[in-house]
């Protein structure tokens, strides 16, 4: 069966396949990325993201044809200076990279002087749509935002980034942590992008890490919450719900309508994601990837 992926689910999911807990090869990660493009559920898969390390060692050398348009995200773990000289390497295999995502600083770290240092290099990285700031969720955040607003504002392509998850307790934000972020990116207008432990749908346990996940869906639906102005506690609320009636309630009236304020999430597996997305209804069809 073929179907098309609703407007509110498109290019949700990036493709983060050569990443941990993936961590796909290159050459398999390329291979998987093209049968995604050309699958059924293709609207719901974002870039292939790649590290600046890979690409800026010519790693993509012999595996790409100028001629097939790929589109990428670069993942700046070289660090915000050395990001011009990595896309430098795209343009002759044809790649477009459709978005920049780089640390601007540690936890604990003033993020202000790395967002000033990554403004003052978005002129030389010509044809990237967007440029996301990570931002630890720790000191300086809301001054943070605020910069990245009024860049935004100015007609600078940028938007903000966070994690929600990762090899410790303190880097999952809580509810109510990550709902402030959310009502703060939404009275900024500030599009936000998240990584990291989106594992599943739902809120849930890891029993191997003793690490309660949040869900994609929750955040779906606490992301469409704060679009339409409702209040913190509300938003916090649908981020800690473990039954998915009332997130698919949120979503499934809003399936026609691009999503608002979350651009998505990255995932090291693309059919995760999506066999979860069919199981709860929002997406109809079967895959043969």
């Amino acid at each position: 069966m073929s179907t098309q992926v609703p407007a509110l689910l498109d290019g949700l999911v990036d493709d983060a396949a050569v990443f941990p807990p993936g961590s796909a090869t290159l050459p398999d990660a390329l291979a998987a990325h093209r049968r995604h493009r050309a699958a059924w559920y293709a609207d719901l898969v974002g870039p292939l993201l790649l590290p600046a390390s890979t690409v800026a060692t010519g790693e993509l050398t012999g595996l790409v044809d100028p001629g097939e348009g790929l589109v990428i995200g670069l993942i700046g773990d070289t660090g915000i200076a050395r990001l011009p000289f990595a896309l430098s390497f795209l343009a002759p295999y044809g790649i477009t990279a459709r978005q920049v995502e780089v640390p601007v600083a540690k936890r604990g770290e003033d993020p202000l002087p790395g967002i000033a240092e990554l403004l003052r290099l978005t002129d030389a990285m010509p044809g990237v749509g967007v440029v996301y700031a990570e931002l630890p969720l720790t000191f300086g955040l809301m001054g943070a935002l605020d910069a990245l607003a009024a860049a935004r504002a100015d007609g600078v392509p940028i938007a903000a980034k966070f994690r929600t998850g990762g090899l410790a307790a303190e880097l999952f934000p809580t509810p109510a942590e990550l709902a402030a972020v959310i009502c703060a990116c939404r009275d900024r207008g500030l599009p936000f992008k998240l990584t990291a432990g989106l594992h599943q749908a739902i809120r849930h346990l890891d029993p191997e890490t003793g690490f309660t996940h949040h869900g994609y869906a929750n955040v779906l639906a606490a992301a469409l919450a704060a679009a339409d102005g409702e209040r913190m506690e509300t938003v916090a609320e649908l981020l800690t719900v473990l039954d998915p009636r009332p997130l698919l309630e949120r979503a499934s009236a809003r399936l026609d309508a691009p999503r608002p304020l979350w651009v998505g999430f990255g995932s090291c597996s693309i059919l995760e994601p999506l066999t979860d997305l069919i199981r709860l209804g929002l997406v109809n069809g079967g895959y043969d990837a």
